[in-house]
């Protein structure tokens, strides 16, 4: 079954991280992805831009409304995911708390859906 983890943190924490630091969690990260992917975990990620660069849409009455940032300012903003492949919600959990940017925040694990068939 796959799931999703959402990766959040403070920003706040990032930007006072030394370079080495940055460095090192990013290394951390690329590390642990590879074991994922050697386990057959591992579907797919992606780190975001910080969220100063997010752009919020909405189409309300046919109408396409922009707003810069967000959708809501939250203590903790949203990094990357994972899309992973898990036998269950335990090992999904189990593989979550591997993310190393756990330390700094949470994960966010949800099982993803699959959209019907096109009739």
């Amino acid at each position: 079954m796959k799931y999703v983890a959402l990766v959040y943190y403070q920003e706040s924490l990032i930007e006072a991280m030394t370079e080495q630091e940055w460095h090192d969690l990013n290394q951390q990260c690329i590390a642990g992805v590879e074991r994922l992917t050697a386990d057959g975990k591992y579907i797919t990620g992606q780190p975001l831009q910080p969220v100063t660069t997010a752009t919020t849409v909405r189409v309300r009455n046919g109408e396409t409304l922009i707003t810069d940032g967000p959708f809501a300012e939250t203590k903790e903003q949203l990094a990357g995911f994972y899309l992973l492949e898990a036998t269950d919600l335990d090992d999904a959990i189990r593989l979550a708390s591997r993310i190393p940017p756990a330390r700094l925040g949470s994960i966010e694990v949800r099982p993803a859906r699959e959209l019907p068939p096109k009739d």
